[in-house]
């Protein structure tokens, strides 16, 4: 594990091998602690009422098994489901809610219009609830804590009355453009549009597999950050929180399963730090870079690498990366 003390250039690779293979608790005094953190706050209760859709999804996206899969079918859920994943990781986290890289006006409008396409609402309530939980990491402030129990942290919050609604205070660098406060109020016109085309693409197996399907496997991939990030896996780095790096949330993720890596350096684009961590989400921001749609990509520097203090780091906003 690396600690904040500096370390010889020498020694990086040693210091790597051992921290890679140093294994951690997966659950740590999780019953204490979900008795510690429950609430009593009755908007923290799950509404069913409310939440029908969300199962409502769930209940479409199994039908779509029983029909038949078939190649068409099969290849518009995954490219449906990586492109969309692209936008939820590359826009909505690394560029929205940290500002890791910059873009143009218009290059923005289309990652927050891409990301509601995902189902998760809009840009601008997605980057403040997710710069909160890198303030209050697993602790009682936190939305989505494990500390809760793995089901709070990886569907409960969403689905209870708490937090549904969007408080502009924590993004006004967000907030001052209309355009991201329009997609932010109207972030079912996203889904909406992607619907229609998977219906006039595939009829109702583009329906039912293009976006049915495809969104509740983006969810639960996304939410496996939340929940699995947090109580599986091996970390590199000491931080004061539970995050850890996970090679299989990362494969399914496009890269954000190395999550130790971005709770030790939230402004970095690239989340997989070494080559050997796959990140598709920071290899097409790199490729987007060489052809001038982003620019400014921020990657870890040497002292970061080598566990060296963070000091910046640990801010969750760097102190640039306006749109123009």
């Amino acid at each position: 594990m690396y600690r904040t003390q500096p370390q010889p250039l020498r020694s990086m690779a040693n210091t790597i091998s051992s921290a890679n293979h140093a294994p951690a608790p997966a659950f740590p005094n999780e019953s204490m602690n979900v008795m510690k953190y429950a609430s009593p706050d009755p908007k923290e209760k799950i509404n069913w009422l409310s939440s029908m859709p969300f199962f409502g999804f769930h209940a479409l996206a199994v039908a779509a098994l029983f029909i038949g899969v078939d190649r068409a079918s099969l290849l518009l859920c995954s490219v449906l489901y990586f492109v969309r994943m692209f936008f939820i990781t590359a826009g909505y986290h690394r560029y929205f809610s940290h500002r890791s890289f910059k873009t143009g006006r218009t290059m923005q409008f289309l990652l927050a219009l891409g990301g509601t396409t995902a189902v998760q609402k809009g840009p601008l309530w997605w980057a403040a609830y997710h710069r909160k939980h890198h303030i209050y990491a697993d602790t009682e402030r936190d939305i989505h804590s494990p500390q809760r129990g793995f089901w709070w942290s990886h569907v409960g919050w969403i689905l209870c009355d708490k937090y549904k609604t969007v408080d502009y205070k924590g993004v006004r660098d967000l907030a001052k453009y209309p355009e991201l406060r329009f997609l932010d109020r109207q972030h079912w016109l996203g889904p909406a549009v992607l619907l229609i085309a998977c219906a006039l693409v595939g009829g109702y197996r583009g329906v039912l597999f293009g976006f049915f399907l495809s969104t509740v496997l983006l969810w639960h991939a996304t939410f496996a950050v939340n929940s699995i990030a947090h109580l599986f896996g091996r970390r590199r780095y000491e931080t004061s929180d539970t995050s850890r790096n996970s090679l299989l949330v990362a494969l399914v993720t496009n890269g954000e399963g190395w999550h130790n890596n971005h709770h030790y350096y939230p402004t970095s684009a690239r989340q997989g730090f070494f080559w050997w961590e796959i990140d598709l989400s920071y290899y097409m921001l790199y490729g987007l870079s060489t052809i001038g749609l982003v620019h400014d990509v921020r990657t870890p520097p040497q002292r970061i690498l080598l566990g060296h203090s963070p000091q910046v780091a640990r801010r969750t906003l760097p102190s640039r990366g306006v749109a123009r």
